[in-house]
This record gives structure tokens, C-alpha cells and sequence, in this order.
């Protein structure tokens, strides 16, 4: 399921990017490799704060769209 699916506090695994070649580099270059857990910080019409590898990052609906946990 994609990252908006999940719910505030959640923590789940990263299973894949989709989207095109230069988005999953860039999903990569913030953390978001397969296999890393996430924490959901918020949710905030759509757009997601995460904890990943001892920080916080935010993406915004489409970006959390293509990452699937």
C-alpha cells in the first residue's frame, strides 16, 4: 500500500518506489531505499511527515504516493 494509506504513529518497512527513474533517485538520495522503516509522524491532507533513519522528513502527496510500505 502507499505511504498516504498508513496512519499517524504507524511504523512499517519500505517495500518499493514507483514513479519514474529520476524520482525514485531523488525518494533515494532522502533516505527511502527498500527495506528502511518509517515511522508516521502526521498526516496533513495528504502530505506526510516520516521519521526515517533518525530524522524527520516530509513528502508531499504524490512523492508519499509512490512509496509503497
Amino acid at each position: 500500500m502507499p505511504l498516504t494509506m498508513a496512519r499517524t504513529g504507524e511504523s512499517a518497512s519500505i517495500t518499493r518506489l514507483g514513479g519514474k527513474e529520476e524520482i525514485r533517485r531523488h525518494l533515494k538520495s532522502m533516505g527511502f531505499t527498500p527495506g528502511t522503516p518509517v515511522t508516521i509522524v502526521s498526516v496533513n491532507n495528504g502530505n506526510v511527515i516520516v521519521h526515517i533513519r533518525e530524522s524527520r522528513v516530509a513528502v508531499s502527496r504524490e512523492m508519499a504516493n509512490k512509496i509503497m510500505i
